[in-house]
This record gives C-alpha cells, sequence and structure tokens, in this order.
C-alpha cells in the first residue's frame, strides 16, 4: 500500500502488516490507519482498533465488554485445535481465560512470582550480562563484527529463564531453538507445515516441564517452579500438573522473543540517538525513563494475538462492533498516537522521566506490556533485564556502532530480528 496516496479504505491491515514495507517500518501505515480507518474491520471478519483511547478502553474492559473465547468456541477462532498440541496449549493459557478462572489461575502464580522474587534475580541477571559481554569484547576489539542479537539480545533471557526456572542452561537453550517455531505455528496465518513443526516444539517443551516439575517436586530448589509446586500451609489450592505446563510454556513464548526484540530496539536507539544516551549514564530514574520510551517507540508485539469476543454490540468512532465479532487491538499504533503522546514519532526518555513504570508525565499509558487483568506477568522481569544491560552496553563499549543493516524476521505479529551486526568504532572512526 501506497500510504502517500491512499485514499480507499484498506480492505486487510493484517495482509497489510505482513507486506515487505511494512516489515522494514510499519509506522507509516500505522499512522493511516489510525487516522482513516481506526474501527479496522479486516477480510477475515477481525476487528482492529489502532487508537490509544479506544486500546486502552478495550485492554480495561476486558472481563466486561469482552471477554476470552469459551471452550466451546474454541473450534471457531482456532479450527485445527482439536489437532494441535501448540494451539491446545494456547487455549489454556492464563491470557485465554476470564474470571473467575482467571483470577485464581493469576493469583496462584502471583503468589510466588513477586516483585522481591524477580528483584533477588538481579544479581544473577547482572553476572549474566556482565558474561556474555566478556565473551562478545574479544572479537569486537580486533575490529570484527559481532552479532549482537544471537550473542547478547536471545542469550540473556534464556539465561535468565534457566535461573529463574532452575534448569541447566544448556537445556534451555535446547528448548529456545524451538520457540521460533511454535510462534510462526500459533500465527493466525500459519501453514499446515508451520503448525506440525510448532506442535512437534511444543510436545518437546510439554515433556521438558513435565519432567522439570517432578523433579521440583521431589528436590526443590529456590526457583519459581519448586515454590510454585511446593505446599503452602496458608493455602490450600495449588497449580495442576497440567495447568503448571501451560503457564511455563505461555511465560516462555511470552517472555523471550518479545523481550530479545525489545534488547535489541534499545541498542538501536543508543546508536540512533546518541544524544539520548545521557539517560543511561545517570540513575536509575533515567534509566528507567530510557527503557519505557524504547518500549512505547517500539513495542515488540504489534497487535494482540488472543481473541477478545465482544459480550455486546459496541460502537466505536461511529464503527458497530457486532456482539460475538473478534476484536484485536493494534498495540504499535497506540503507542503513536499524537492524541495520547506529544510528537509520538520521536524519541524522547523524558516523557517517562520520573512517573510510575508504564506512565507518561502526561499521565498516558505505553501499551507494550497490556491493562487491564491480561497485563503481562512477566513485565517486571523484562524491565529488568533492561535495565541492568543498557547501562552496561553503554559503559563496556560506547564506540558502538551497526556493522551493516540489521535483519528482521518477516513477521506481522512480533517486530523481531535475526541479526544485528555491531563492531566498534564507526566508518573511517
Amino acid at each position: 500500500m501506497d500510504v502517500q496516496e491512499t485514499t480507499a479504505a484498506c480492505r486487510d491491515a493484517f495482509a497489510e502488516l505482513a507486506s515487505p514495507a511494512c516489515i522494514h517500518d510499519p509506522y507509516p501505515f500505522m499512522r493511516w490507519l489510525r487516522e482513516h480507518d481506526p474501527v479496522h474491520r479486516a477480510a477475515s471478519g477481525l476487528f482492529l482498533l489502532s487508537r490509544h483511547a479506544d486500546i486502552y478502553w478495550a485492554l480495561k474492559a476486558t472481563g466486561d465488554a469482552f471477554r476470552g473465547p469459551a471452550p466451546g468456541e474454541l473450534a471457531r477462532y482456532f479450527p485445527r485445535a482439536a489437532t494441535s498440541l501448540s494451539l491446545k496449549l494456547l487455549a489454556s493459557t492464563l491470557a485465554m481465560k476470564d474470571p473467575p478462572t482467571h483470577t485464581r489461575l493469576r493469583r496462584l502464580i502471583s503468589r510466588d512470582f513477586t516483585m522481591r522474587q524477580i528483584d533477588n534475580l538481579r544479581p544473577s541477571i547482572a553476572r549474566i550480562v556482565a558474561a556474555r559481554l566478556d565473551g562478545m569484547a574479544p572479537a569486537l576489539e580486533r575490529g570484527e563484527a559481532v552479532d549482537l542479537h544471537w550473542e547478547f539480545a536471545l542469550a540473556l533471557p534464556m539465561l535468565v529463564f534457566a535461573e529463574l526456572f532452575g534448569m541447566p542452561q544448556d537445556d534451555m537453550f535446547g528448548l529456545a531453538a524451538g520457540i521460533g517455531a511454535i510462534l510462526e505455528g500459533l500465527s493466525p496465518h500459519a501453514s499446515d507445515p508451520q503448525l506440525a513443526a510448532a506442535d512437534a516444539a511444543s510436545a518437546r517443551v510439554q515433556a521438558y516441564f513435565s519432567d522439570l516439575i517432578q523433579r521440583k517436586r521431589t528436590g526443590p530448589c529456590n526457583d519459581i517452579v519448586s515454590m510454585v509446586v511446593g505446599v503452602h500451609d496458608d493455602d490450600a489450592d495449588t497449580l495442576s500438573d497440567a495447568e503448571l505446563i501451560s503457564m511455563l510454556w505461555g511465560m516462555l513464548l511470552g517472555g523471550f522473543a518479545t523481550t530479545a526484540a525489545t534488547i535489541d530496539h534499545a541498542v538501536l536507539a543508543m546508536l540512533a540517538y546518541p544524544e539520548q544516551r545521557h539517560w543511561l549514564q545517570g540513575d536509575a530514574v533515567g534509566v528507567k525513563a530510557f527503557v519505557e520510551e524504547v518500549l512505547r517507540c517500539d513495542a515488540p508485539a504489534m497487535f494482540s494475538s488472543i481473541p477478545r469476543i465482544a459480550q455486546r454490540d459496541i460502537e466505536l468512532g461511529g464503527v458497530v462492533i457486532p456482539k460475538n465479532a473478534d476484536v484485536r487491538v493494534l498495540i504499535a499504533a497506540g503507542n503513536r498516537d499524537p492524541d495520547a503522546f506529544a510528537d509520538p514519532d520521536r524519541f524522547n526518555p523524558a516523557r517517562f522521566y520520573g512517573t510510575t513504570p508504564g506512565m507518561s508525565t502526561d499521565g498516558k499509558i505505553m501499551l507494550s506490556f497490556g491493562h487491564g487483568i491480561h497485563f503481562c506477568l512477566g513485565a517486571q522481569l523484562a524491565r529488568v533485564q533492561l535495565a541492568e544491560s543498557l547501562p552496561r552496553i553503554q559503559a563496556r563499549f560506547p564506540t558502538l556502532a551497526l556493522a551493516e543493516q540489521p535483519t528482521r524476521e518477516p513477521s506481522a505479529f512480533l517486530r523481531t530480528f535475526r541479526a544485528l551486526p555491531v563492531r566498534l568504532h564507526a566508518q573511517g572512526g
């Protein structure tokens, strides 16, 4: 779509977001969609919201105006769910549940997956960051190019999850190798071979976590899996093994690729806006502001992947969304809505300085972690990894530069990378 010349309505925003032009830079099209077709009905019948106010309201209204698909409706939204392990696991995740089931499951995992537990990981995260940078240093100092995406952005969340789950690092690298295949298979437009590859990878993850749960039950350690399967004298309720496997599978999928993509985008922001690096050289409040602005400018998940079903006819912007329609939100477009964030295409960490996480100085909510009852369970873990990484990268490699243009994955859903080659010193420097 030529955004400069378009006057007619877009037939299918999801297809347009998958185009090479949007993979390279989706924001001109998102701007057009927000201005001309903010309550978009795609060819498949899905509705897509792109204005910040509409997205914020829809996320907040989940559990009221919107609900997840009921078990009897899964075939409608996931026609291959009857034969696909990956789709069955997706249907059982926390993000697909409504109260009171959602309330129970979230309470049980939040009981142990606390802010304190995540903060206790900070020394381990700092150690992992230092080790990965140490590993990159010799090649960089020899003037060679290093793929920061593979050597750091992917490796860090993998190793952090290994610490969190109490797994050997090699085991986590083995499981993580299949995450890309699973995410591709969960796309609404996935082919049968892609879904089969996703199911094979999901089966390996399911079998591993089933064995891990049993090992933690007999030999608990100081990790999240041991805590969740452990006995709580003040709480008789527990997660079943199937519920816990689904939870771990969902955490791995939701927190691995997205965190890696955000680290990549943060490094690109450091390189593109050197005048903003001072935020990473001061106090934790400045680092936090830089991290929040990266999350706003480049949300790793473009749109919501989970169906939200309208519980009644809903009118937004003069468009009626009928009862039982499937509604998704275009998170990345909302984050760059000028009605929410002034000069939204400008990278400006000052808009988040001194505020609570996710809120701008104007009181607007950054949408990358969602909102409402389905707010991302791993948001704080992702923020800690970024906060521990970026100042150390800046201090260790102050002359870091792109060796060549990064390569992106051809995904309409996740704005992720295949490679991010970097080296020390700019060309001719």
